[in-house]
């Protein structure tokens, strides 16, 4: 209903996106007012609305993406092609709103409890011969969310494999003394062809 390209004139001057969109894999019919952030460890609790938990009343998410290019394609028109969403795929999208710089970036706001660990990141070794197997343009977004520590926030055993999706790709590693190391990179589109 909204491949009109009038819906979308203007939008390539942007370079950043809000995307309004909904939990649709983490809808529940009882939701629970105050949920563990693993950032905190996962044992202390705060309300839902404090925090981006996907378990919430209203199942809505907001996400700011990058805007590189919009693409005019033949079977679906015009097509925004964006980087940085933490989507994933079919997720049913709401609404697109322009970022704008002027207001939407408060200089001088809080973060509340997640003020604790903002700082608090880990140095990744990823072998060549793993991250070799993600396309490059791709490579400096998965150090940097490797770099977060992806564990849950209680979880702390130098000897345990913890597992994250990115993309297609499913990526093993280990985590000691702050130093998190890829152990393993599947690509599952390769698997599903096999």
């Amino acid at each position: 209903d909204y491949r009109n390209p009038d819906f979308i004139r203007g939008i390539q001057d942007f370079s950043h996106l809000w995307l309004i969109w909904c939990f649709s894999e983490s809808i529940r019919e009882n939701v629970s007012p105050t949920v563990r952030p693993p950032k905190l460890g996962g044992n202390k609790r705060v309300g839902v609305f404090a925090t981006r938990a996907p378990y919430r009343p209203n199942p809505l998410g907001l996400s700011c993406v990058e805007l590189p290019r919009v693409e005019e394609t033949l079977n679906n028109g015009r097509v925004l092609v964006v980087s940085g969403a933490d989507l994933i795929n079919n997720t049913p999208i709401y609404d697109i709103k322009p970022y704008l710089p002027f207001s939407d970036c408060k200089i001088d706001a809080t973060g509340g409890f997640t003020q604790e660990t903002k700082d608090k990141t880990v140095d990744v070794i990823f072998p060549d011969e793993l991250i070799s197997l993600i396309p490059k343009q791709k490579h400096k977004g998965i150090i940097a969310i490797l770099a977060q520590d992806p564990r849950p926030g209680y979880h702390d055993d130098a000897n345990r494999i913890y597992g994250m999706r990115f993309s297609h790709f499913n990526i093993k590693f280990t985590v000691d003394n702050d130093v998190l190391t890829v152990v393993d990179v599947t690509d599952e589109e390769k698997l599903k062809k096999l």
